[in-house]
């Protein structure tokens, strides 16, 4: 599907430096978009997982651009939207680290919620027949009531970075509802991939495999090892938000694999692919517990299943080893750093 051309087409992807923005950049540009990505003053010496389409003369100011902006700036917004004219907006940008959020939760409210509605007004203003794509999170459920989540399941958010979700995704309700914007609220489980920061524990526990084989480190520190958590690949959950936005009816769906392993698994896993015994390389450490616990995570992906027609091809054993091998190959000059 990500190869099919559909003609010409404008999209904007808000944050589109990041993991989740720079794998949607180039799903659309296969399916023939023209895209235009916001970057803020912090990411434009961060444009790693971009670089490639940047340095493509064929692409980067003739069907792929860039523009300043930021989510803390309403005029920008405005501006970022009215110059680009999309048909499709996907907000990719904002601060979406559980442990960051509880060390600056008035920042995650503002960046991760209030300027959801910045953006949802800006298009109501602008050109209301634009298609708006939110991604949300599996954390929002904290602590569920149900096993597995699906989209009637309760919220029961326990960070900040959880609540300023939910905001977000209530005014993506209410601008639906109330003035027939065709918004879609995309509520992620966990989706990683090489372009994770080793900031999560995820690429930290991949990078950390590849360094110790390499004999470039001895140990990795880590913190609960027990939570269980719903796993996918980023890359696929980004043609699913694609195929949500562009179904005949603005709709909320869950986006997820619909099966946990817990980070120990993960540990295991990522250690198995370069032929070490996990055990004798990692140590416990308190400074990485979280001050507060989600519980057992996982979707029931019913309704994209039936409804978009998506099951997820990237298993948790082929999204590790893709992972890590990714991690061994930058580290032994064989691969890009993105």
């Amino acid at each position: 599907m990500s190869g099919e051309k559909i003609g010409e087409r404008r999209a904007l992807v808000l944050g589109v430096t990041g993991q989740d923005g720079s794998y949607l950049a180039e799903l659309l540009l296969k399916k023939g978009y023209e895209v235009h990505g916001m970057i803020r003053r912090s990411a434009t010496g961060n444009t790693r997982n971009i670089q490639h389409l940047i340095d493509d003369p064929n692409i980067f100011e003739k069907r792929f651009f860039l523009h300043k902006g930021d989510l803390a700036d309403v005029n920008s917004i405005y501006r970022v939207i009215r110059d680009s004219a999309p048909m499709e907006i996907y907000n990719e940008a904002d601060q979406d680290h559980v442990s960051w959020s509880h060390a600056m939760p008035a920042y995650s409210y503002d960046i991760t919620g209030a300027a959801v509605g910045r953006i949802l007004e800006a298009i109501r203003q602008i050109d209301p027949e634009i298609r708006y794509f939110q991604p949300c999170t599996s954390n929002m459920f904290g602590d569920p009531a149900e096993t597995p989540q699906n989209e009637n399941t309760r919220f029961n958010p326990t960070s900040p970075y959880a609540i300023a979700k939910t905001m977000a995704y209530y005014i993506v309700r209410h601008y639906r509802n109330t003035y027939g914007i065709f918004a879609v609220n995309g509520i992620l489980f966990n989706h990683e991939s090489p372009r994770r920061t080793p900031e999560y524990v995820t690429r930290k526990i991949t990078l950390a495999a590849a360094e110790i084989a390499a004999g470039k480190r001895d140990k990795i520190a880590l913190g609960d090892l027990s939570a269980e958590i719903d796993w996918g690949f980023a890359g696929e959950y980004m043609e699913v938000a694609w195929m949500a936005l562009n179904h005949p009816e603005p709709d909320d769906y869950i986006i997820a694999t619909g099966v946990t392993h817990s980070v120990r698994e993960w540990l295991d896993e990522a250690f198995s692919v370069v032929g070490l015994d996990a055990d004798k390389y990692y140590v416990v450490d308190e400074r990485f517990m979280r001050p507060s616990k989600t519980g057992r995570l996982v979707g029931d992906i019913t309704k994209i299943r039936s409804k978009l027609g998506f099951d997820p091809k990237v298993d948790f054993k082929k999204l590790i080893r893709m992972m890590v091998e990714h991690d061994a190959a930058c580290l032994n000059g064989g691969g890009e750093d993105r």
